[in-house]
């Protein structure tokens, strides 16, 4: 059965590939699963018939027969259980990577994503330049000590996993701080993740929706 995904029909990231929908899309695309896309405005975000798949009226969901998952790591991880490739084979191995997955939402991406919030939705606020510092020194530690366990190692583990696609994509919403530049070693890592075919054709999918333009496939 062919799984339906939904998307922003108006993605406030303009076609760059940042909201979370891209994370099941490039899921999707690594294991070779077709999928179908329901675009939702933010007005039906909020309807009943949406809430019914996400109880906070957001993005991502995942429909598949009876099964309706909402969160991206949540339905990553379904994916990467499904499917052969997104998941060591080996118990241990298999674990870590789910750990990873874990640590990229929970560890890694809240302190990025206060940088957004500060930058964003807080600029005008009278304590937002004493703020922004001290958001980006605890994003500094967590990109040190993240950069000090790959170090010159291509993925988290012995080869790319679900792990490194969620840890990739929060790291993406660190384009244009400069933070990331600060760290060689993650730039490569980012930059590898962005480079494999599948992220490539989640990417332009995603981005059609935008420009109204069909996705260039390959």
């Amino acid at each position: 059965m062919t799984p339906t995904i939904t998307a922003f029909a108006q993605s406030p990231d303009r076609g760059r590939g940042l909201a979370r929908d891209m994370r099941v899309r490039w899921a999707l695309e690594e294991v070779g699963q077709p999928y179908e896309v329901r675009l939702v405005t933010f007005a039906e975000m909020k309807e009943a018939a949406h809430r019914a798949r996400h109880p906070f009226g957001q993005i991502p969901t995942y429909e598949e027969g009876g099964l309706v998952l909402f969160e991206s790591g949540a339905i990553v991880l379904h994916i990467a259980e499904r499917h052969v490739g997104l998941l060591p084979e080996e118990a241990n191995a298999r674990a870590r990577a789910i750990a990873w997955m874990f640590a990229a939402l929970g560890t890694v991406e809240p302190p990025i994503l206060e940088l957004q919030n500060a930058t964003l939705l807080e600029r005008d606020k009278p304590w937002s330049d004493e703020r922004l510092p001290i958001v980006k020194d605890r994003i500094r530690v967590r990109l040190g000590e993240l950069s000090d366990h790959l170090g010159q190692d291509d993925w988290l583990g012995d080869g790319f996993s679900a792990a490194d696609l969620m840890m990739v994509h929060a790291l993406r919403r660190l384009e244009g701080s400069g933070l990331l530049d600060e760290h060689p070693s993650l730039f490569a890592y980012v930059a590898r993740g962005q480079a494999r075919p599948a992220y490539q054709r989640a990417f332009d999918a995603q981005l059609a929706v935008f420009t109204g333009r069909a996705p260039i496939r390959g």
